[in-house]
């Protein structure tokens, strides 16, 4: 078995063995298992049914990084994106009111186009063609919508009517409970402890069994550890994948949006974990780029198939890769893993909302890291970034931060006199967003 692992995966040409990719693929796993929790518990929120989703979760994840093995050998997880399934559920389902079967057909049409666009090259022209300030915006920005969206789920940030949001009770058990969990997911994380963020979910799971809550417990007892998994069968196949073709106006920029994101956060990824790795060729390119975007599109309409967000690769994989993990040896452990984890179902459903909050803010700390590679002495740069992450949680909206800053960063090349500096490609970007404002297309 393990010559016959060597050949498919190479591990000894990449300087591997078998127990070091086991390894790595646990500790991958470790690191990010938590969206098996986070994810069904955003889904829902946007009308989603809940049953299923931990499965719908899982099987996404597992057959996405199969894919990413088997089309690149590279030790790259993936599973529902974080802000990818926000953006699914506060602005898609709640905030344009589009159902969430309807939003399964959009996000199936941004994974066909995303693969079409790999597949020609298109990809790549268009990845060059917008302005490096408005990607760091954009990630930022969804880094500070994720984190808003686990403050108002933790109960940290409530509705004032004069001043919109302020400070919520923080007397209140469940609050309290939240912001314990945030400074020890935060002291977890720096300490630099595998699987931080599963180990806060997991530890506020604990306390909440002794917090009472009306007639129970904030985490409710079960007796129940080991359990057969649920069904999918309410949202396999769910998807209306006519809406999108039937209500373009509605949708156009719905599906460019999660295009945008996920190529740029897709990129950065597979970028960052693959130099950590040393897959990268003396020119500074991964050179099965291509391959695994195509695989990262892929995954995307195997996950509105089952019935959840865009799919993409995981930052988290780098956990795995500082382990030792080098082939896509290390993604198929992670793969088994997930589907292993479904056999928990019976624990995972009974994690309160609290327990899982931290686990939100944290990524959405995490997402702005980025910001240190703003240029601050380029007030256009500054500007544009600047736009598009604070509209992002105050607009409670992913397309519109992507929209207005297009549009500002336009508007400054254009008013300062530097318009030959901007491509066509962005023009015509911030020129079909002015006109939808114009023409109130929503």
């Amino acid at each position: 078995m393990s010559n016959f692992l060597d050949r498919i995966f190479k591990l000894q040409e990449h300087g591997t063995n078998l127990k070091t990719e086991f390894i790595a693929g646990l500790t991958t796993f470790a690191a990010m298992s938590y969206v098996l929790v986070v994810n069904p518990s955003i889904l829902s929120a946007g009308g989603v049914p809940i049953e299923g989703l931990i499965t719908v979760t899982a099987i996404a994840a597992c057959l996405g990084t199969l894919l990413m093995a088997v089309m690149t050998n590279y030790p790259v997880a993936m599973a529902p994106g974080m802000g990818l399934n926000a953006f699914f559920a506060f602005t898609i389902c709640l905030t344009r009111e589009i159902p969430w079967d309807a939003a399964l057909g959009i996000v199936f049409w941004n994974g066909i186009i995303f693969l079409i666009l790999s597949l020609t090259g298109v990809r790549t022209k268009i990845a060059e063609a917008i302005p490096a300030a408005l990607k760091i915006g954009v990630q930022c920005g969804i880094g500070l919508f994720i984190a808003f969206i686990g403050l108002k789920n933790a109960g940290l940030v409530v509705h004032h009517p004069a001043t919109f949001v302020t400070i919520g009770d923080l007397s209140a058990p469940a609050t309290m409970l939240a912001l314990i969990g945030i400074l020890l997911t935060i002291v977890l994380v720096i300490k630099k402890v595998t699987g931080a963020i599963l180990i806060s979910v997991i530890v506020l799971t604990i306390i909440g069994t002794f917090i009472p809550v009306g007639d129970g417990y904030l985490t409710q007892h079960t007796s129940d550890i080991v359990g057969m998994p649920d069904s999918i069968s309410t949202t396999f196949m769910a998807m209306d994948i006519m809406y999108p073709i039937r209500h373009f106006s509605e949708t156009w920029d719905l599906i460019f949006a999660l295009l945008f994101v996920n190529m740029f956060d897709t990129i950065g990824t597979l970028i960052g974990v693959s130099r950590r790795a040393n897959l990268l060729d003396k020119n500074g390119k991964l050179p099965k780029m291509g391959k695994a975007m195509n695989a990262d599109a892929a995954a995307s309409v195997i996950g509105a198939a089952v019935g959840t967000s865009p799919v993409t690769s995981y930052v988290e994989s780098a956990a795995g890769v500082s382990a030792g993990g080098r082939t896509g040896l290390t993604s198929v452990v992670v793969a088994i893993c997930f589907l292993l984890a479904l056999f928990l179902t019976p624990v995972m459903k009974v994690i309160p909302l609290m327990a899982t909050t931290p686990a939100l803010i944290m990524v959405g700390i995490l997402m702005m890291d980025s910001i240190k590679q703003l240029d601050f002495d380029d007030l256009t740069s500054l500007a544009t970034a600047t736009v598009a992450l604070i509209a992002m949680p105050l607009t409670f909206s992913i397309s519109e931060g992507i929209a207005l800053g297009f549009i500002t960063y336009v508007g400054i090349k254009i008013g300062t006199g530097k318009f030959k500096q901007v491509t066509v490609i962005t023009y015509l970007m911030a020129a079909v967003f002015v006109l939808r404002y114009l023409l109130d297309l929503k």
